[in-house]
């Protein structure tokens, strides 16, 4: 199953998010929720969290980048599991980073969910449209 859509709950009081309904039995065995490029927040499922991870621990610590991507990786995470109410707790650390307030927007990317600060985002998103709407492949030579 692949994560898709935009969504925009609020996170409430206490940093707690309602995920959408559709996400949630991908997420049931648990989630680890981390810090994400461009200064989102990313949610994993647990097991394709480990598959991240495995992939950081294939690669040499002599790499400095692969020394710093486990650092931001692994320093930022929380793991996690959805209450009753399909809600996950997100940490003051992860929201200040992200700067979350009260409107998030949540975004499905394939294997891991986003959110993301609705202004970040409409920043992000105005510049990846433009990027995405330029995309133009060469044909294959095949």
């Amino acid at each position: 199953m692949f994560f898709m859509g935009t969504y925009t709950p609020r996170l409430d009081d206490k940093g707690r998010l309602f995920l959408p309904a559709k996400f949630r039995d991908r997420l049931a065995e648990g989630l680890v929720v981390t810090q994400g490029q461009e200064n989102c927040l990313v949610v994993w499922p647990t097991d394709v969290f480990m598959e991240e991870a495995q992939r950081a621990r294939a690669t040499p610590m002599t790499v400095k980048s692969a020394r710093e991507y486990a650092r931001i990786l692994f320093a930022g995470a929380d793991e996690g599991s959805l209450d009753k109410q399909g809600r996950i707790g997100i940490p003051a650390p992860l929201r200040d980073y992200a700067g979350l307030d009260k409107d998030v927007v949540v975004i499905g990317v394939m294997d891991r969910i986003e959110i993301w600060d609705p202004a970040r985002w409409r920043e992000y998103s105005t510049g990846a449209q433009v990027k995405f709407a330029e995309l133009d492949e060469e044909p294959s030579s095949n």
